[in-house]
């Protein structure tokens, strides 16, 4: 965009090149390959807990959040209001084991309980999975670079993937942690302004486009249709997104690795409580952006609904706004791109460079290998960015689309082996190989939303691993050790303290705070309702 400005320019440089510093300034305190995966543990809770919001929600919601609510409706907060459900189950769960193991790599746990390749066979998962994920994420910055610079998105992509690739090259989680604070700062900063400019520009009054809207459907938060075919239902938000964010928060090493660079699993519990909290009412700003954004608009159709918001605040011509709006988008990439880098270099290094090829080492080997396998995933990401610039849907739907068909199978793999008396390595492996043929036929022959893959995925693998581990393997005579129950048993025999700082550090026990958690969620659903009715 030629009038880009000196001053937005200002400002987007010194957000790019502050990254790299801060990058660089860390890197003095990275000497080991443990170093740059988890921190030496003294990352402060609330720094994570923002790195973790951060990270998921990110430029995806800055530009596909409204999008999709514009063409959609608010009843898209449904895919959203089941954080406290699914963080509840993952902080009494799957941190226990997680955080107790002492390692990085979550995927630690699979070979404890199953054996190498259930393993190797899921950190696969994980790796291209995440690559997608990236991609994604790539694309949606450098919309954002061409449509206020005119340079190319491919050049624009590489520029992006170049800048994270340094700062997380360098400095390793800490850099990952501390710039998505600053990068959450200046994302939240642009969208207050953004929603700020947005409410004196419309036609009406914000009460009376409320009105508008409702009189439209546009506010109605809840469908209660089940019909498998809608995306955005009751039904959908609280039983199959649950599912569906209980891995990506409980079995994604994206996610995970921030928790066990935390001082104590209270802390790391923390961390995600706070997420449980503030993500609704983030999603519900962005969302109700999406709303605004019609009336101002009057419905019209845009050619890219995803730059939707870039549109609206090229018209403003406030000084430096787009510089800030542009930096906060950049931001947000960042904030994802950088923890996507980190863990696929984490899992690369421990779970196949460890295993397979470089038994022993130093830790500054380690620490090399990690820094070239960061560089390597840098550069594998940029493909399936440029793929996406074929997309014109919401980048926020696609995403989760993407995630839905990956998730289902890891959720088995760690619930059985959480909970199954009888699963064995040869029966789950059987049953993800069983759960991705379900998707893809659901995906080609069947007419049903996204948010159920990973529901559908998980029973189908579930289901089937079970009943493989029986028949191939027999019946177990205990359950194993990494089992919840097989945890309770150790502790109860040996009397170890289930409970450290008043937090429960074995798994299957619900904290306080859980509970509390549960009635949020169930007190911001009847509030959702109360508010339609009040407009």
């Amino acid at each position: 965009m030629s009038n880009f400005g000196v001053i937005n320019w200002t400002i987007l440089i010194v957000y790019v090149v502050g990254n790299l510093l801060l990058g660089f300034v860390l890197s003095k305190r990275i000497h080991t390959a443990q170093d740059y995966f988890l921190g030496r543990r003294t990352t402060p809770w609330w720094a994570i807990g923002i790195s973790v919001v951060a990270t998921y929600i990110s430029a995806l919601t800055f530009l596909g959040g409204p999008a999709w609510a514009y063409s959609e409706g608010f009843s898209v907060i449904l895919i959203h209001i089941n954080y406290p459900i699914a963080i509840s189950i993952v902080i009494t769960v799957f941190l226990p084991f997680f955080y107790k193991s002492g390692v990085a790599s979550i995927f630690d746990y699979l070979e404890r309980r199953f054996g190498l390749p259930a393993r190797t066979v899921m950190s696969g998962v994980f790796l291209f999975g995440n690559v997608a994920y990236s991609g994604i994420m790539l694309y949606t910055t450098a919309l954002v670079l061409e449509f206020i610079t005119g340079i190319d998105v491919v050049n624009s992509i590489l520029i992006v993937a170049v800048v994270a690739l340094t700062y997380t090259m360098l400095g390793g989680i800490m850099a990952v942690i501390w710039t998505d604070v600053i990068q959450t700062v200046i994302l939240f900063l642009g969208a207050i302004i953004t929603v700020a400019l947005l409410i004196g520009g419309l036609p009406e009054s914000l009460s009376g486009t409320l009105q508008t809207l409702q009189a439209q459907g546009k506010t109605d938060p809840f469908e209660y249709s089940f019909d498998p075919s809608k995306v955005a239902t009751i039904w959908t938000g609280i039983i199959a997104m649950s599912i569906y964010h209980v891995t990506v928060y409980g079995v994604n090493q994206m996610m995970v690795q921030r928790t066990l660079a935390a001082k104590t699993i209270g802390d790391a519990k923390k961390a995600y409580i706070l997420l449980a909290y503030v993500a609704i009412f983030i999603y519900i700003l962005f969302f109700g952006m999406g709303l605004l954004f019609n009336s101002y608009y009057g419905g019209r159709e845009f050619e890219n609904g995803n730059l939707i918001v870039m549109e609206f605040v090229a018209t403003m011509g406030f000084p430096g706004l787009m510089g800030v709006i542009t930096a906060a988008i950049v931001a947000a990439a960042m904030s994802s791109l950088d923890s996507s880098l980190n863990s696929m270099a984490t899992v690369t290094t421990l779970d196949f460079y460890q295993k397979f090829f470089r038994k022993k080492g130093s830790d500054g080997h380690f620490l090399v290998a990690s820094r070239w396998f960061t560089v390597l995933w840098a550069i594998v990401m940029i493909v399936p960015a440029i793929i996406y610039t074929r997309s014109d849907g919401s980048v926020l739907e696609l995403l989760s689309k993407m995630g839905s068909f990956f998730v289902g199978a890891k959720l088995s793999m760690f619930g059985l082996g959480f909970f199954s008396k009888h699963a064995t390595e040869r029966g789950v492996l059987i049953g993800v190989v069983a759960g991705f043929i379900s998707l893809f036929y659901v995906e080609f022959y069947a007419d049903v939303a996204w948010p159920w893959y990973c529901a559908i995925g998980a029973i189908v693998s579930t289901a089937v691993g079970w009943t493989a581990s029986v028949l191939i393997d027999g019946w177990q005579d205990q359950y194993s050790l990494y089992t919840v129950k097989g945890q309770f048993s150790k502790y109860r025999r040996e009397q170890l303290p289930m409970k450290q700082d008043k937090w429960y550090v074995v798994p299957g026990r619900i904290d306080r705070a859980s509970w509390w958690l549960l009635a949020y969620f169930v007190l911001f659903v009847l509030s959702l309702g109360l508010v339609e009715r009040l407009i």
